[in-house]
């Protein structure tokens, strides 16, 4: 079959430049996306979902953010002790990291009286999510094909992205899920006590096997072959990246947030920058009160019913300060000079 002498593949790079718009931005990124997700395959409809056949073969363990550190290391140290004095058990600690847009999802697989297995794989422009999944996916198919071992033990600090493997909504991460759960099933199948356990590991912990598989993924500097394709969930990232980032500039433009909008700053006196993550950073701090928050919004806007503000609208009032010390009762002096105030904010 011919190609179509009007198709915009047809174009020279040149005319391609001159032509621009959404057109040639479909066609680039269309060409160079992989799709990640298989939302109709059988292994995610209701009766054939790992979760309603083997329900009983697998489980998680989460950090409990009340205990300490200390306490979290000891319980996986145990674990450890336990899987090292039984043949029948694989502990397998996953890690991946991100450097300039090169994954690295590496796996170590300990069994007992055996060499540690390490696995190590690289990939372009894909999500951190994406890695770490792939990384406990190639744990999981290196545990499964060894013999005489029943139970699994994943140790990973993205728990999160462990739990995507059980889920069956439509997500963009299906692909490895239905590599994942062909494996499991096989695995559950051979035998009913067969298993297998998540633990969560934060980063923080600094616990020393996911500590040294922690180093090993950072230690990369794979350099990326041209061209490359780039995942479905990794293209709506940057999509979402540019919208944030473009939001962001006019935001801080004078015309875009108003001249009288009040920046906030962190410990160290740096602006804090708008986001839309988890309520941002201003709103997650006083949302939880509506009263507060309507406080804090005319506030940040200067547009509270104080002198500075009225001035605007009645200027022939008496607009100063009940303190008597400034003749306009402005947000600054409110916040930083007026004695009324003094006690609540440096008492």
């Amino acid at each position: 079959m011919k190609p179509n002498p009007h198709s915009v593949r047809s174009l020279m790079n040149r005319q391609k430049n001159i032509t621009k718009g959404h057109l040639i931005d479909l066609c680039n990124k269309a060409y160079g996306i992989f799709l990640s997700f298989s939302p109709l395959n059988p292994k995610f409809t209701s009766g054939f979902h790992i979760t309603d056949n083997f329900s009983d073969c697998f489980s998680f363990n989460l950090v409990n953010k009340k205990e300490k550190d200390k306490i979290c290391a000891q319980e996986l140290d145990k674990m450890v002790l336990q899987i090292s004095s039984s043949p029948s058990m694989a502990l397998v600690v996953t890690d991946a990291s991100i450097k300039n847009n090169i994954a690295t999802s590496i796996s170590h697989i300990h069994l007992a009286n055996h060499p540690l297995i390490k696995t190590v794989h690289h990939a372009a422009f894909i999500t951190s999510m994406e890695a770490e999944l792939f990384a406990i996916r190639c744990g999981i198919n290196q545990a499964c094909i060894k013999e005489g071992v029943s139970e699994i033990i994943i140790v990973t600090d993205s728990i999160h992205a462990a739990k995507k493997i059980f889920d069956s909504k439509s997500h963009p991460y299906q692909s490895h899920t239905m590599a994942i759960l062909s494996k499991l099933r096989h695995f559950f199948k051979t035998n009913q006590e067969n298993s297998i356990e998540f633990w969560e590991c934060p980063s923080h912990l600094k616990w020393r096997f996911h500590n040294n598989i922690d180093k090993d993924s950072k230690s990369f500097n794979p350099t990326p072959s041209f061209p490359c394709k780039i995942s479905w969930d990794y293209c709506k990232k940057t999509d979402s990246d540019d919208i944030i980032n473009q939001w962001k500039m006019t935001f801080q433009a004078l015309d875009g947030k108003g001249k009288h909008f009040l920046d906030l700053v962190d410990n160290n006196l740096n602006i804090i920058e708008s986001a839309y993550t988890k309520g941002g950073p201003w709103l997650q701090v006083f949302s939880h009160s509506n009263l507060l928050c309507a406080h804090a919004m005319r506030a940040i806007t200067n547009h509270a019913p104080i002198g500075e503000y009225q001035l605007r609208f009645f200027p022939k009032e008496d607009l100063k300060c009940p303190c008597n010390d400034y003749p306009i009762k402005s947000r600054r002096h409110i916040l930083h000079e007026c004695r009324r105030f003094n006690g609540y904010w440096n008492p």
